[in-house]
């Protein structure tokens, strides 16, 4: 996805398309990367003391009338004057989809951090389908693999990932209920990411966005004479006093921002910025937090239409 600014892009968009195809020559150390995030992390989203339909027991509580006969416990309600049913905990798998933006933008890397914004991306997402197929919970690649529900699936995830072609969230897959995970830098022009969002808004899951950027992508140290490039286009840009554009560029970069976070605070949406020179751990846990409070919502209110 295009950028404001990039500073100067070594090698040219040439050389960046070429990279942008060799994801998988980095699997493998992301992969390791994302373990060491993910272990930092606690886990463990069952047992979150959530009524529901489960297979493992809770706790006893008073039969509430209008109820089925059938969901007393009867060797327990011998020993009072009162009937009691057997609750038990909500155990079913949640359903998460993700996706990263591979697209050239991302490859950005500049002198003030030590990952590219797309390594970064990568990470989060490996890390956080650790964390979640490690819980129990159902993930899957948006627009590249079905969903799954195994211990390996940030192996199988790194493995479609190698496969997988820049391109934009494939909304199609997306379920009433499910939540979805967008890593991005989000630079593009407002309508067409607002465009895609609308997708997501029709299809009814909720959507979680990481705006990952270059800590040189807000800070604009540039002065001087200065080119810059865009990494989709090739476009070449010089500017003969750099300096003059960071009010402008700042101001510019708030302004989406704001208009991106007032669509998620509408939506009841997640809206986050990571910089690529703070730790992986940061967003991580945030993220985990708030997909594990929309996992709690939508097990009690399961919970209360099946009651």
């Amino acid at each position: 996805m295009s950028t404001f600014a990039t500073g100067s892009a070594d090698g040219g968009v040439r050389g960046a398309l070429t990279e942008a195809k060799g994801v998988a020559s980095g699997l493998p150390d992301l992969l390791i990367e994302a373990r060491r995030v993910a272990a930092t992390v606690v886990a463990g989203w069952h047992g979150r003391r959530v009524a529901g339909r489960g297979e493992t027991f809770w706790q006893f509580r008073p039969f509430m009338p209008g109820e089925a006969a059938s969901t007393v416990d009867w060797r327990r309600s011998a020993r009072d004057d009162q009937y009691y049913v057997r609750e038990k905990e909500w155990e079913a798998a949640h359903m998460v989809w993700l996706w990263a933006d591979l697209s050239p933008s991302m490859m950005f890397r500049s002198r003030l951090s030590t990952v590219s914004k797309r390594d970064r991306a990568l990470v989060l997402l490996l890390a956080l389908t650790e964390l979640l197929s490690t819980a129990g919970e159902r993930v899957g690649l948006l627009g590249e693999s079905d969903p799954m529900l195994a211990r390996n699936a940030a192996e199988r995830i790194a493995d479609f990932l190698s496969r997988a072609e820049p391109r934009p969230p494939e909304t199609r897959m997306l379920r009433r209920f499910t939540d979805v995970v967008l890593i991005g830098d989000f630079l593009d022009p407002l309508p067409k990411t607002e465009a895609m969002l609308d997708a997501v808004v029709g299809s009814g899951a909720r959507a979680h966005l990481v705006q990952v950027v270059d800590p040189i992508e807000e800070t604009f140290p540039f002065s001087g004479r200065t080119e810059f490039i865009d990494p989709e286009s090739g476009v070449r840009h010089t500017v003969g006093r750099a300096e003059q554009y960071r009010d402008d560029y700042q101001a510019r970069l708030a302004a989406l921002r704001e208009r991106l976070s007032l669509i998620c605070r509408r939506l009841d949406w997640s809206f986050l910025i990571h910089r690529t020179d703070r730790p992986a751990t940061e967003p991580l846990l945030a993220i985990h937090a708030r997909l594990a409070d929309r996992h709690s919502h939508a097990a009690s209110s399961a919970w209360g239409q099946a009651a």
